[in-house]
């Protein structure tokens, strides 16, 4: 049985430095590396398809977007950051997707292996969504605080993803007025934001179903949600959120 120490490793840093020149342009925005081959169709799948889908409104905001495809991420350990392994890490360490800020791009590290073409899409747009939360602007900022507050005052149930659910009942167990804007207020809005941007980007580029369970927000405040994304960040050409969107087209 291979041990930690036998596995082939490279950090994600060492990536990142070492092919940030041998990235494959696929836009003027993104481009893209490989560590392992992978047949042209799957490439479409992994990158073209949902990259067209993107928004040029979201585009517009993004810095030079580099995309590495790998087998898979293992979490760091302390002494040194995410890895790209070609063996399976153990499920705790296990990651999705890793991300690096250089001077001039912004690398996204992701494991194919072992993981649905649905599933991967998930996980590109979400960590796409973090980084547009890092650049929003204040108008975007203040359109999406005050649909949170309209929300919190109406004591509306549930939320899009797991992150902003919890923070949602942080906010709501440690703070009174719940619509004040304080460091859990942001941090808790900022995540839905995220959590929603993900949704409708995966939804713009798939045909996806929203989950039902206790904590997800009723139907007509998600629309309300995405309907003022669709506002903000238009869809390209062709593409459409809802599905009368396209029926009306």
């Amino acid at each position: 049985m291979s041990t930690d120490a036998q596995r082939p490793k490279l950090t994600v840093e060492e990536l990142a430095a070492r092919f940030r020149g041998e990235m494959i342009p696929i836009t003027s925005k993104f481009s893209y590396f490989s560590t392992l081959p992978i047949a042209e169709d799957d490439l479409r799948q992994y990158l073209n398809d949902p990259i067209a889908a993107i928004s040029p409104a979201i585009l517009g905001t993004l810095p030079l977007m580099g995309i590495v495809l790998g087998p898979y991420l293992e979490k760091g350990n302390g002494k040194e950051g995410d890895s790209v392994t070609f063996e399976r890490p153990a499920e705790a360490r296990y990651l999705p997707c890793s991300r690096r800020d250089l001077a001039d791009m912004t690398i996204l590290v992701l494991g194919i292996k072992e993981i649905e073409v649905a599933d991967y899409h998930y996980q590109f747009y979400n960590a796409l969504s973090a980084v547009v939360a890092d650049r929003w602007s204040p108008d975007v900022q203040e359109r999406f605080y005050r649909t949170i507050r309209e929300e919190l005052s109406a004591e509306v149930h549930g939320e899009v993803d797991e992150k902003s659910w919890h923070l949602k009942q942080a906010l709501q167990r440690r703070q009174t007025n719940v619509r004040k804007e304080t460091k859990l207020f942001r941090e808790y809005a900022r995540q839905a934001f995220e959590d929603t941007l993900t949704l409708f980007l995966h939804g713009t580029c798939c045909d996806i179903d929203v989950e039902t369970g206790p904590r997800q927000m009723p139907s007509r405040y998600l629309r309300r949600r995405l309907e003022l994304l669709i506002s903000l960040f238009p869809p390209p050409e062709g593409y459409a959120v809802l599905p009368e969107q396209l029926k009306s087209r």
